[in-house]
């Protein structure tokens, strides 16, 4: 069999492949002779079918057909381990399946053409010596006193509020019906579709819900009902509500406040292993600071990261970037399912598209990334050593010892990411990294936004249910 190769752009491979006339006419009998095994024909036992009824029963170009897919898959593999290409993805096709159709003839040579994906080759520009600014990450103190003020409103004991009236922090009985501020001309005012409720139980929080809905209360003494007007938001998930003026009844029934457990010794065992609120703080201490590391860590990787995906000349096959976007609407799919969304309801055949769209520039980015740390490695001669996968082994086992794993990925996945941190750590150290004040190059509260982006704006379309406790919920 006769291969000619050709270089192609977004690392393809060409080949132009001739099938001899000996292997043409091997195949077509081949699939003949499955037909006649497999055909039922009555008045004929399998495998006796003759050939002439055969040829009229299915038709010279089904058979032909057949024959001619088979060539093409046998002659490519053949090609690819004759050639010693190592292929990613499937074959695409160059020559038109129809005008081969045509051509073909059993025990006549028959020539096509196809292109396979290859693994890219990498061109790093400069890569050390970089010069990098990076945002640094305040430790917080406080954070260890408002977790522990978090632990004891957790475990709160509620207790009547007596001879006062309600105010924030505590929680409220009520009664409501809600109606809409503006009425058509001559007619009453309509009532809010599931903005009704009795015995509904809330804890006077500001932003949880409504604008103006928790405000209203504050002030409320038990028994009193008073009407407080409220706007639903703009953006509010209910889009029949959104934007609406509306008046809400509301009746306070209870009013409760909540009784902290003290901070001491035994708190601290109730809520967690520690034998005192020392040891617990200490813990909590230590691990918040263990996360700011973690989070300067991250920081410098991203920006390693970034540096390198701008040095690298690469050109990226489809398969590579198909796969990288299914793996990340994964990921998608997965982060939605947590906030609660029915993902069935967001990946729908119509929105199936426009999302793999436009997951490709991330996922371009991702690719260039990963190329430009093994080409590194590569040209520095990083590598792991069979001692580091055995440990990291059997600690990932250690915390999947109730899954089905399979080894030959496991260790794939966790010699991979050794090398992406000894990678990283050899940049780090031959670049010189300059920490700034957090929130100076990408302000915080954006890059918090940033996060959330895909999340937010994928579920911007599902609908709320309309019930007591949505409605009154902030969208």
């Amino acid at each position: 069999m006769k291969v000619t190769q050709e270089k192609l752009p977004a690392s393809q491979i060409g080949l132009e492949i001739e099938i001899t006339p000996e292997k043409s006419k091997q195949v077509y009998e081949q699939v003949v002779q499955q037909f006649s095994r497999s055909l039922n024909i009555p008045g004929f036992r399998r495998g006796k079918v003759p050939r002439h009824i055969l040829l009229q029963r299915l038709g010279q170009t089904r058979l032909k057909a057949t024959a001619l897919e088979d060539l093409i898959n046998e002659s490519l593999q053949k090609a690819l381990e004759q050639e010693n290409i190592e292929a990613i993805g499937n074959f695409e096709l160059r020559s038109e399946f129809e005008q081969l159709l045509n051509q073909f003839e059993p025990g006549q040579p028959l020539t096509f053409l196809a292109a396979v994906d290859v693994e890219p080759e990498a061109k790093l520009g400069q890569y050390t010596g970089l010069q990098l600014k990076v945002e640094d990450v305040n430790y917080d103190a406080e954070q260890v006193d408002r977790v522990l003020e978090q632990y004891r409103a957790e475990k709160a004991t509620l207790i009547p509020a007596e001879g006062r009236s309600a105010q924030l922090g505590d929680m409220a009985l009520l009664d409501f019906q809600g109606r809409f501020a503006v009425a058509p001309e001559g007619e009453e005012p309509q009532e809010i579709p599931g903005g009704k409720a009795e015995d509904f139980q809330v804890e006077l929080q500001e932003n949880q819900f409504i604008p103006g809905f928790i405000a209203g209360i504050i002030g409320m003494n038990p028994g009193e009902t008073k009407e407080i007007p409220v706007d639903f938001p703009e953006e509010y998930g209910n889009q029949e509500l959104a934007g609406e003026s509306a008046v809400f009844t509301i009746t306070l029934k209870e009013l409760k406040e909540k009784e902290l457990p003290e901070l001491d010794d035994d708190f601290a065992q109730e809520i967690s292993e520690f034998e005192t609120l020392a040891e617990l703080r200490e813990s909590l201490e230590k691990r918040f600071k263990e996360e700011q590391e973690s989070k300067i860590t991250a920081n410098k990787e991203g920006a390693l990261l970034k540096a390198l995906e701008e040095t690298i000349e690469v050109e990226i096959p489809e398969t590579m970037i198909s796969r990288e976007v299914e793996y990340l609407m994964t990921q998608q799919a997965m982060q939605l399912s947590n906030y609660g969304i029915d993902i069935k309801q967001f990946f729908t055949k119509e929105n199936i598209p426009g999302i793999r769209e436009r997951s490709r520039p991330q996922a371009i980015e991702r690719i260039k990334q990963s190329l430009a740390l093994v080409q590194v490695a590569k040209q520095e001669s990083i590598s792991v050593e069979e001692a580091e996968i055995l440990k990291e082994e059997r600690k990932v086992m250690s915390q999947l010892k109730d899954k089905d794993v399979d080894p030959d990925r496991l260790r794939e996945v966790v010699e991979a990411d050794l090398l992406k941190t000894k990678t990283l750590k050899w940049l780090e150290e031959h670049s010189t990294i300059e920490l700034v004040p957090e929130g100076s190059l990408t302000p915080i509260d954006d890059e918090e936004d940033d996060e959330e982006d895909d999340v937010e704006t994928s579920a911007s379309d599902a609908t709320v249910s309309v019930e007591a406790e949505s409605v009154v919920e902030e969208g």
